[in-house]
């Protein structure tokens, strides 16, 4: 079974809507996810991502737009390809971790000999394997994470729609899942993936969407995004006073330390010859792009600190 041609998107959101009584969350949303790549689905807390998700998977009806899986609107039917991390993690506590995997396993379809082996190895994968009759109440939150992903990509699906899949995880614990998520995209899986981690952005996706108030602020591939938002840097160490230039922007200036922005027609060498020639002493220079880490920054400002929409 699969969830749609892959000549077509595998996530289609067309003037997507969302009306909470008088207060709309979503204004007039348009984005695809196509098959095979990872996608990264970015903003501040409030901006509206959970409320996407959740329209898309047919728990809240939207306003107005199409979201489509695989063509059509997602049915339960469909749910034996998909796999949904959601940022409220749902378990049964008082239940033995092996019992709950297994659990899952056969409502993905496993049987259950297959069920018990898949858990097994991925215990061991991620340093559980001690926990298999341990109740999931007596685990950390970051070892309950790690079962509820493994619970989400135990049926190998098509689309995985991931909501902070490493939240509160420590560096270690983080790298190892983003492996995971890795693997998944290698074997075939489309990814959706909500995170504040930039690292894990510029790491696994593919292309991104920032999402602010309700409406995208970016899309396309990083390169895109980083274009759209201040594109290449130079950066330098100097003595002396920048001149005034129709070469570049001054986009930071320290006092020995500053981002010079290139207008276009400029590249770094003729930027490099014109600080030197007005008598800067340069004592680096080195190009870079706008991190995304920068560009949340840049897009959001202080309001990450808002509650989820």
């Amino acid at each position: 079974m699969t969830l749609g041609d892959a000549a077509e998107p595998l996530v289609h959101i067309k003037d997507f809507r969302m009306d909470f009584g008088d207060t709309t969350v979503i204004k007039d949303l348009s984005f695809d996810v196509r098959a095979g790549e990872t996608f990264g689905f970015l903003g501040s807390n409030g901006s509206g991502k959970t409320t996407t998700l959740r329209a898309l998977l047919g728990i809240y009806q939207p306003t107005a737009g199409t979201l489509h899986i695989g063509g059509k609107p997602f049915t339960p039917a469909d749910g034996a390809r998909l796999g949904y991390l959601p940022e409220e993690r749902g378990l049964y506590k008082k239940e033995a971790v092996l019992d709950v995997m297994v659990y899952f396993g056969r409502l993905k379809g496993l049987d259950k000999a297959r069920a018990k082996t898949w858990s097994r190895e991925y215990l061991e994968r991620v340093d559980l394997a001690d926990k298999a009759t341990t109740r999931m109440d007596k685990l950390s939150g970051g070892q309950q994470q790690k079962i509820q992903l493994g619970v989400t990509i135990m049926n190998d699906p098509e689309l995985l729609i991931l909501d902070e899949p490493t939240k509160g995880f420590d560096p270690v614990n983080r790298r190892l899942l983003m492996d995971i998520i890795d693997e998944q995209k290698l074997a075939g899986a489309t990814v959706v993936m909500v995170t504040h981690q930039m690292e894990e952005v510029e790491r696994l996706c593919d292309r991104v969407i920032l999402l602010k108030d309700g409406t995208a602020r970016a899309y396309g591939t990083i390169a895109d995004v980083q274009e759209q938002f201040g594109g290449t840097l130079y950066r330098l160490t100097y003595t002396g006073t920048l001149p005034p230039s129709a070469l570049f922007d001054v986009v930071t200036d320290a006092g020995g330390n500053a981002e010079l922005s290139p207008r276009p027609g400029a590249d770094e060498t003729t930027v490099l010859r014109e600080l030197i020639t007005h008598g800067l002493a340069v004592r680096s220079f080195t190009t870079a792009r706008t991190s995304l880490d920068e560009i949340f920054i840049k897009v959001y400002g202080e309001t990450h600190n808002m509650a989820e929409a």
